[in-house]
């Protein structure tokens, strides 16, 4: 995946875009305001992912459960007290990491540019550059996003996909946020990054192994993961083959069924599904250019713009 061809299809489409917008988000938003925003993002981002490959997945990650959860509003970010239990405290949010990676940016830009660069922001340039880092593509993010002014810990179980998720299921919950069924393989496939808690497959180990996964494969699960990860919960790669490298394996571990989570292996369960999976697979540069549709789509989620929401000085805390 990681090679100059798709750079320079990722180089074009990002040429192309400049000076465009999407409704009140645009292309090169900061242009004025904060010319060095991005490249500010993008290399505190490198230099952690360098250090720590696993990062690149949590800022990819980090994007998807903010903009899932009131739109792409750094909500996700917000520390929880005891007056306000945030959405990092649901149970679906407590593995999430890479908010040391976006506080350190917002140092940086507050230095720069101060009030000026929202956190909201910082999430989705942060997510481009790993996926640029890992993936060795790039594209173009709009700008212009505000901060929200709620955060809940309450809202994240019900917006977010869970990975015992079934396919209708999966479609239900991105049709929710304006996204159709080939989206949800496209945006699965970044689970070619990453690593994952035995207690979120579980369900396909104990109390008898689920007749999809290969034999071997699941064998080497059954002596990883205890049958109570209550006090022990060890830590797997999501993808077997590239752990580090965002590409197309993933899509070829689904047909081969090496694949952890129960919403992975059912992308196999419906014609359509499945073919877009078969495609991929053999097809890595179409992969690209679908997951750069998607990430710029899912950028859009009910972002606040205008007067709307607040630049806050600190992601961690409202105003």
């Amino acid at each position: 995946m990681k090679n100059s061809n798709l750079c320079y299809v990722g180089f074009l489409l990002a040429m192309s875009m400049i000076g465009a917008s999407m409704g009140d988000l645009e292309f090169g938003f900061y242009r004025e305001t904060c010319p060095s925003a991005q490249a500010i993002v993008r290399s505190v981002v490198f230099e952690a992912v360098s250090s720590d490959p696993g990062l690149g997945a949590g800022l990819i990650r980090l994007f998807f459960h903010d903009c899932f959860v009131r739109g792409c509003d750094g909500s996700v970010l917000i520390a929880s007290t005891a007056s306000n239990p945030s959405e990092q405290v649901s149970p679906i949010n407590l593995s999430l990491r890479g908010f040391q990676v976006i506080d350190q940016a917002k140092t940086q830009l507050e230095a720069a540019c101060p009030g000026v660069v929202s956190c909201a922001d910082i999430v989705a340039f942060a997510a481009r550059d790993s996926v640029l880092k890992l993936g060795g593509f790039n594209y173009s993010v709009v700008g212009g996003r505000r901060d929200g002014l709620v955060s809940s810990s309450a809202d994240p179980l019900n917006n977010l996909p869970q990975f015992s998720f079934n396919l209708a299921q999966l479609e239900s919950t991105f049709a929710a946020k304006g996204l159709g069924v080939t989206d949800v393989v496209v945006l699965s496939g970044a689970h070619s990054i990453g690593i994952a808690h035995c207690s979120s497959f579980i369900n396909r180990l104990y109390p008898t192994v689920d007749p999809t996964l290969d034999p071997t494969f699941a064998s080497s699960l059954l002596s990883l993961c205890p049958n109570d990860t209550t006090t022990n919960n060890p830590t797997t790669n999501q993808d077997y083959q590239t752990p580090n490298i965002l590409d197309n394996k993933y899509y070829q571990d689904i047909l081969q069924q090496r694949v952890l989570f129960t919403s992975d292996e059912d992308l196999t369960n419906s014609t359509a599904t499945l073919g877009v999976v078969n495609l991929f697979a053999t097809n890595g540069g179409e992969w690209v250019n679908q997951f750069t549709r998607v990430m710029q789509k899912m950028g859009q989620i009910g972002a606040l713009t205008g007067t709307q929401g607040e630049i806050r000085k600190v992601c961690s805390a409202f105003n």
